[in-house]
């Protein structure tokens, strides 16, 4: 079963199966971190989080996907669409690394279409 968690804090280990995001403000900026797998099922979750970001129009949103172990195409939509809702004045920067989040997104050539970096504190200090 898939647990939809939105909380202040980090998340914390993630079982097999479970979704969470956890949204927290750093250095001037909103960050929703994303742990476990974003497929048909989770991607709406992610998409209402960030909007729910979006419409206080914060600088910086950065979706961290570190902690993410399945992206799937519904996954990657969310990306787009989240980049695509934010207005002028708010930069989205995504964390994609590992395999399972920075191969999907390459393969389907959004690397060109979304702002990554390799970690949290990349994202936050880019100009």
């Amino acid at each position: 079963m898939t647990e939809h968690i939105h909380s202040e804090g980090s998340a914390t280990a993630v079982p097999f199966g479970e979704f969470r995001i956890a949204r927290t403000e750093q250095d001037g900026a909103v960050v929703v971190e994303v742990a476990g797998d974003v497929d048909t099922t989770t991607a709406p979750a992610l998409v209402q989080a960030a909007e729910e970001v979006l419409a206080s129009a914060p600088p910086l949103l950065v979706v961290d996907l570190t902690r993410v172990e399945f992206l799937a195409s519904p996954g990657l939509t969310a990306l787009l669409t989240i980049h695509r809702n934010a207005g002028s004045g708010t930069a989205v920067r995504i964390v994609a690394s590992g395999r399972a989040t920075l191969r999907p997104i390459q393969l389907t050539g959004l690397e060109d279409s979304l702002s990554l970096f390799p970690t949290r504190e990349a994202a936050l200090t880019a100009s």
